[in-house]
């Protein structure tokens, strides 16, 4: 991607999009947005349950406690599965590396239709969600060293698992944002923006926080 790409991308999609668990927004302004491998550290998660969370499918959400922190939920993975992975992981990877590669990221979304998508999907549709709205270039421009870019939902084998790699994921100037270009809508040549481990100062860039129910707003936060 180059500069003028770069810039091309983010007058497509100046917003980014993260769906977290309802009520984990106060957590989130105190401690920041952290990756699953980043709470499970915070929290002192160790040994076979770390391996559980943290390598293994997760079929509904874990929550975690540890003295002195709030209680922290860490999100279900129903999306994916062992088996799609299995017939889409190229080079050798197995579903407990891809596992444990995503839990080492916090995700964004570039477009609202696909938080919709999600947000309104069947195991979501009935649940409330909080909703952080961010500037995309300012995010990006404080953690450009440790941005990765995706042209799919790495996090969804259903109901088609596209074939992926550790190489879905490029930094930004090796991403090939004129292929997808020639390709895709505006909106959709870039699916995910992804963080390496954490973004501890994430309300610097955050321009609202909302609660949502499928696609409809039902609240506003602080």
């Amino acid at each position: 991607m180059t500069e003028e790409e770069f810039e091309d991308f983010v007058m497509e999609c100046p917003t980014l999009f993260h769906m977290a668990e309802r009520g984990a927004w106060e957590a989130i302004k105190s401690q920041g947005l952290l990756s699953t491998s980043a709470l499970l550290d915070l929290y002192k998660v160790r040994g076979a349950e770390r391996i559980r969370v943290e390598r293994e499918h997760r079929p509904s959400s874990v929550s975690i406690e540890s003295p002195g922190l709030p209680g922290a939920v860490i999100r279900d993975q129903m999306p994916m599965s062992d088996a799609g992975l299995r017939r889409s992981l190229l080079g050798g990877l197995a579903p407990s590396d891809w596992y444990e590669l995503l839990n080492g990221k916090v995700f964004f979304w570039t477009n609202e239709d696909r938080l919709h998508k999600l947000t309104s999907a069947k195991a979501y549709r009935n649940r409330e969600h909080d909703v952080l709205e961010l500037d995309t270039r300012s995010l990006i421009q404080a953690y450009r060293e440790q941005v990765w870019l995706c042209p799919i939902n790495s996090g969804c084998t259903r109901p088609f698992p596209h074939p992926r790699s550790v190489d879905v994921f490029c930094r930004i100037p090796d991403y090939p944002y004129a292929f997808w270009r020639d390709r895709r809508r505006r909106g959709e040549r870039v699916v995910e923006v992804a963080v390496d481990y954490a973004v501890p100062d994430v309300s610097s860039f955050v321009q609202r926080v909302i609660v949502k129910k499928r696609d409809q707003r039902v609240a506003d936060l602080d």
